[in-house]
């Protein structure tokens, strides 16, 4: 049905998470940095920091979704870039929230394998059209995901005023 919804919500995401970092010290990756796409991945990354005692964290901002199912042509990197350099014998993990076309982590996946000598990726959850195949997913799904992060509209009025947005 289109109108069914993959709800994730604080106590799942936890439990997700874990899951998550757990396939990846089972599969041995030992990563020497995490790499956020931003902003939905901030999240995952600093979590999987914590799970798999890694500190050194990165952030790549990308543009790409511009609204619910509106999105540009293609992903734009934005600044600021990563600092690749002394990286190259480095090994990468990638996070994200999701996997959905999967352009997103296609740009940012080749952009840290010219750099680093390994790169993989971990999403919490991953659809079927998704053109990169993820190392770590925590769940496949062909739904909408609500995630507990960005279910509730901002706090601000989007018209650039900055008054706080009343409860509807």
């Amino acid at each position: 049905m289109a109108d069914e919804r993959e709800e994730l919500d604080w106590a799942g995401y936890g439990t997700a998470v874990r899951d998550l970092a757990r396939m990846v010290a089972d599969d041995g990756f030992r990563p020497d940095m995490i790499l956020a796409i931003a902003r939905g991945g901030l999240f995952v990354a600093g979590s999987l920091g914590y799970a798999l005692a890694v500190k050194n964290l990165y952030v790549m901002n990308v543009e790409y979704y511009t609204g619910v199912d509106e999105r540009l042509d293609i992903p734009i990197i934005l600044p600021p870039y990563v600092d690749w350099v002394d990286l190259d014998d480095k090994k990468v993990l990638i996070a994200d929230d999701v996997a959905d076309t999967g352009h997103t982590l296609d740009l940012v996946h080749r952009t840290a394998s010219e750099q680093v000598a390994e790169v993989r990726s971990a999403v919490l959850y991953q659809k079927p059209q998704s053109v990169v195949d993820c190392e770590y997913v925590w769940r496949h799904t062909d739904q909408w995901i609500n995630f507990p992060w960005s279910t509730e509209p901002p706090v601000v009025d989007l018209e650039g005023a900055g008054t706080a947005v009343l409860d509807a």
